[in-house]
């Protein structure tokens, strides 16, 4: 499977990636997960005689995963694990650095779960080393017109000291022939108080 993703607000990211699967796609087996992205944001720069200041903040993100993944009548388990690693450049009123390369281990898991024929019950967590990160999704949808449609939570937090936290609402695994989307509509809070919507578009296809 290929999978891309973009989200779009205050802050926005971009991924793409591919997930590869040894005994087949609907089955329990032992899977690849690699993925890389890029992204910017806007946060506090640093003061100049007591003035505050923004700063942009570029990234750039890999990571190869393993793991394994376990179907069941109600829905599907998966847990991944493998190195990740994370380029930054930081642009301030001071000028342009560029940060140093940073390696580290990821940790991913997720759950697809239908705890009836019409609901869907989503949730994921992420976590990263090298940039002490911290990622979580939880959504909810109810069967319409082969969609599921309900709402979403999502928080994000790093060692920077960053942290977001989006409420909004979900279109899920609507189709236009093989490929499937996820669109997202809602608000989201920044660390300092800045709130602003954001979109989200998720795609993914089947080998």
């Amino acid at each position: 499977m290929i999978f891309g993703s973009l989200d779009a607000g205050a802050s926005s990211f971009i991924t793409a990636g591919t997930k590869i699967t040894f005994d087949g796609r609907d089955r329990d087996g032992f899977v690849i997960l690699a993925s890389g992205g890029a992204g910017a944001r806007i946060e506090r720069g640093p003061s100049i005689r007591g003035i505050a200041t923004s700063q942009t903040r570029l990234t750039a993100l890999g990571a190869v995963l393993a793991g394994y993944q376990w179907f069941h009548d109600w829905g599907v388990v998966a847990a991944f694990a493998g190195p990740e690693g994370s380029i930054e450049v930081e642009q301030s009123i001071l000028g342009t650095m560029v940060l140093p390369d940073r390696y580290g281990i990821r940790l991913h898991g997720e759950v697809w779960a239908r705890p009836t024929e019409e609901s869907l019950l989503t949730a994921t967590a992420i976590l990263g080393s090298t940039r002490q990160s911290a990622w979580g999704r939880l959504a909810w949808g109810y069967d319409v017109l082969g969609a599921y449609l309900g709402p979403e939570a999502a928080l994000y937090a790093d060692g920077t000291g960053y942290s977001k936290l989006g409420i909004g609402v979900h279109a899920t695994d609507f189709r236009i022939g093989d490929v499937s989307f996820r669109a997202s509509l809602g608000y989201q809070t920044e660390t300092g108080g800045g709130g602003s919507p954001y979109v989200t578009l998720s795609v993914w296809q089947p080998w």
